[in-house]
């Protein structure tokens, strides 16, 4: 089938692509995309993506980036992707070689799709963010090192988000970890001032008409930390900190809610959960096969069980994943 949308309507292409693990060869633009080299519509012009974990580059880098997109792009234009990747676009083929080694002299790579696991996706978490509970950043650098590139059926994105806002959309994830705190209340230290009933948005929190001091509905809670930030007697502590795990998401043109499947996971954990994950993930699922898929065909109590050595007290009984709202 042709598309009438494309103007170089081949499906094969003499490349040069010397530094990045291949031969000068006739190769398939399918099998450029998962090297990191995306065709696009116009004539021998591709996209160029470099790995950004987390989302986040030296300032120097970035500088030299721009500087490499000037030379290499026929537009001159870089584009920041909805995950987080440098691409630089317009991009001839027959300079791929030269390109690639520009970029590795920086200290960075092109990334790779396919099925593999791909580069995490993170908000900028407790690093600066007055809402951040966990070290999300430090954790995308992590997922980076030990687990890019690892050999899954389908594409298997993480992401990481410091807070209950969720920016980094971990329940459209094929593994998503969302920073939360168990507040407690010590009602020793408890003046009645009701601050904490006034940034609670949740209603987790009502102040009681006569004393002043916390009703607090844990049904309603979101684990955000608002009442422990704002209490100025401390009479709002962490009783225990860490990560929703999510796991079976994905957006597309099929969006898909992923999983709850454990609560309060302590950072030190999430290597270990992302490891067996994908154990499981390759062990169960069929070559084409989204994890969620897999989760949805075997039953997502056959995952929590093989997760158990690993989440431990932390595991939930799974709840149906509410249905996508476009809205």
């Amino acid at each position: 089938m042709v598309d009438r949308f494309m103007e170089d309507k081949t499906k094969r292409v003499d490349v040069d692509i010397t530094g990045v693990d291949a031969p000068k060869k006739t190769i398939n633009f399918d099998d450029l995309k998962t090297g990191g080299f995306i065709k696009q519509k116009q004539k021998d012009l591709f996209t160029v993506r470099l790995r950004c974990p987390g989302g986040r580059m030296d300032s120097e880098k970035l500088v030299e980036v721009s500087k490499i997109a000037q030379k290499y792009s026929k537009e001159g234009v870089v584009h920041f992707s909805f995950r987080q990747s440098l691409e630089i676009l317009y991009v001839d083929y027959n300079d791929f070689s030269d390109i690639v080694k520009e970029i590795e002299a920086l200290g960075l790579k092109v990334a790779s799709c396919g099925p593999r696991v791909r580069v995490p996706t993170a908000c900028g978490g407790c690093e600066y963010n007055p809402n951040g509970l966990s070290d999300t950043q430090g954790l995308a650098k992590m997922v980076d090192e030990k687990y890019f590139g690892t050999p899954t059926p389908h594409k298997f994105k993480t992401s990481f988000s410091g807070c209950p806002i969720d920016c980094a959309r971990t329940n459209e994830m094929d593994m998503g970890f969302q920073g939360v705190v168990d507040p407690e209340w010590v009602e020793d230290l408890c003046t009645g001032c009701t601050i904490c009933a006034e940034v609670c948005k949740e209603d987790a929190i009502l102040a009681d008409p006569e004393t002043g001091k916390p009703i607090f509905t844990e049904a309603n809670c979101i684990y955000c930390g608002d009442c422990i930030r704002a209490c100025p007697t401390e009479a709002w502590i962490a009783k225990r900190q860490g990560q929703i795990v999510r796991v079976g998401g994905k957006h597309g043109r099929r969006p898909k809610n992923g999983f709850e499947v454990a609560r309060f996971l302590p950072d030190a954990k999430v290597p270990e959960a992302i490891e067996k994950t994908i154990e499981w993930y390759t062990t169960n699922g069929e070559r084409g096969e989204r994890i969620g898929t897999v989760l949805r065909r075997l039953g997502v109590d056959h995952y929590v069980d093989f997760m158990k050595p690993v989440y431990g007290e932390f595991a939930l009984k799974p709840k149906k994943p509410m249905e996508y709202d476009p809205s």
